[in-house]
């Protein structure tokens, strides 16, 4: 099978797009036909080496990797014992797993075909696209999951930073579907399909937020930039509130201020595993049309540098999507 396969941490040239042997699922392993990859901040912090400078994320990258954390595929065999009522089934593959994250721990979906754990692998009944599909698992799981932990309640005020990215858009998305009010920050032009996908104001990047919104207005933010922006971010919470985040786009170092931290009483939760009930979760809201994707563009695999390139000018609204070739 063709893949792209990550010979080590670096640039663009440690994605070599080549011929690897097609893997074979073991007892309760399925193999999977990759339909549709998206392009995720993931994939490339994993790639330059971002994660190890934190101390690593699990264990170190096993080098050669095929990278790849979205996967929207076909299921075309089953390991030993498996069920074979599967074959077939259009899936969408959880990246979190048990055993590690998909493209980051174990080979993942920028090839032409991976191989899963069965109970890792969810069926999906809709007529989304495979491009649609491949748009979710990583983006649209990760802010779930942020939304899950920090019990976003119906009514209640929500701030989104980064808006206009993967995560940033389920998360605005996601905040919808729950009846909260959504406040999101992204660049001006990007602020028409945000109020498309439901966003009820949107802020630009550099806004003094403090004199737009007013101090202590916000019950939860959710944040994936950090950086600089981060100060004024807790003086924007409410008495009790709660500030999540699963990345750092703008900078991993921030400057606290306790007093604003412990005498406000707010919940700072950091998110990287997913809990249970995220992934089956999404796949009921896709399967009752209560979200949609929003897919910016469509790259062929062997353009994946390309497709990495256009992910980081971060001119796109949405998800960027890989598609490998037929086999």
């Amino acid at each position: 099978m063709r893949a792209v396969v990550t010979q080590g941490k670096g640039g663009y040239e440690q994605l070599a797009y080549r011929e690897v042997p097609v893997p074979q699922p073991g007892g309760g392993e399925v193999l999977v036909q990759v339909l549709a990859a998206g392009v995720n901040n993931t994939d490339i912090n994993t790639r330059v080496g971002w994660y190890s400078e934190a101390g690593g994320w699990n264990a170190p990258t096993p080098f050669p990797l095929i990278q790849g954390t979205d996967c929207c595929g076909r299921i075309v065999a089953v390991g030993a014992d498996g069920d074979e009522q599967m074959l077939g089934q259009r899936v969408l593959v959880r990246p979190c797993m048990n055993e590690g994250w998909l493209g980051v721990d174990f080979d993942g979906a920028f090839a032409q075909f991976l191989k899963a754990p069965a109970a890792h692998v969810f069926p999906v009944r809709c007529d989304w696209s495979d491009a649609e599909l491949g748009s979710i698992p990583c983006a649209y799981g990760t802010a779930e999951n942020l939304l899950q932990r920090a019990g976003l309640q119906r009514g209640e005020q929500v701030l989104v930073t980064g808006a206009s990215g993967g995560v940033g858009s389920a998360a605005v998305q996601l905040a919808r579907r729950r009846g909260a009010t959504v406040t999101a920050i992204a660049a001006p032009e990007k602020a028409a399909p945000l109020r498309a996908l439901g966003a009820d104001r949107v802020l630009a990047r550099d806004a003094d937020l403090v004199m737009n919104l007013g101090a202590e207005c916000i019950d939860l933010i959710v944040d994936n930039v950090a950086g600089p922006a981060f100060p004024a971010l807790l003086q924007l919470l409410k008495r009790g509130g709660r500030y999540v985040s699963a990345g750092a786009i703008g900078g991993p170092l921030v400057s606290l201020d306790m007093r604003a931290f412990y005498l406000k009483d707010l919940t700072l939760i950091g998110c990287t595993n997913w809990d249970e009930p995220v992934f089956p979760d999404l796949v009921g809201y896709i399967e009752r049309g209560e979200i949609r994707p929003l897919v910016a563009s469509t790259f062929a695999l062997d353009q994946i540098a390309a497709a990495q390139r256009a992910f980081l000018d971060k001119r796109h609204v949405g998800k960027i999507v890989l598609i490998p070739p037929p086999p």
